[in-house]
């Protein structure tokens, strides 16, 4: 297991599979990360996000994770999980195609970034920083050749966690993402080109 060092501690990692998954759910606990969402927001329609709250989008994402399609990254302090971001091909995410803000701005294929989830006693401890980076190689390592993001751009200084799932925007530029379209100066497309 790849292994950096953030803000003092050491963080591991491993991407999502059918073997780790108890580890996901235990991390996500009985309320499946922020209100039985279970990272399936970007997934999908609107309408099964919304009737599948809870038990009904834990088990589609589980579909997923079984079909052996990326999903995503867990962060690991020792053996216990303590973070998660949801990264794979863009087209995977398909409610990203219909929204008016982070529809794609041009036809390169890209992969996305699009949600993180850490542990309560671990945030604000670099676990998002982290997973960014190691968002970036296995991406790569995956032939990607783009990734895209599509955090917050925060007006105080202290964000409740609830808003804070897609990241922050000075976090990406810090890894060399750069900003391709914000339509309304709230909700930036952000992408690095890989490799």
């Amino acid at each position: 297991m790849p292994q950096i060092k953030v803000e003092e501690r050491l963080y591991s990692w491993q991407p999502l599979t059918s073997d780790n998954w108890p580890d996901l759910v235990k991390l996500f606990g009985e309320h499946g990360a922020c209100d039985g969402c279970w990272c399936m927001y970007f997934r999908g329609v609107k309408k099964d996000y919304n009737e599948n709250k809870g038990d009904g989008n834990k088990h589609r994402l589980e579909a997923i994770v079984n079909s052996g399609q990326p999903t995503g990254l867990i962060a690991y302090d020792g053996g216990e999980p303590v973070g998660w971001c949801a990264v794979a091909p863009r087209v995977d995410f398909d409610a990203l195609s219909r929204s008016k803000y982070y529809k794609a701005v041009d036809d390169i294929p890209t992969w996305s970034l699009t949600c993180f989830f850490t542990a309560k006693a671990y945030r604000r401890k670099g676990v998002s920083r982290f997973l960014i980076q190691k968002a970036l190689v296995y991406a790569a390592e995956r032939g990607a050749k783009y990734l895209e993001a599509y955090p917050i751009v925060p007006k105080k200084d202290k964000v409740p966690d609830i808003f804070a799932y897609t990241g922050f925007f000075k976090e990406f530029v810090d890894v060399g993402f750069q900003e391709i379209a914000n339509l309304d100066g709230l909700h930036p497309i952000m992408r690095v080109k890989l490799g």
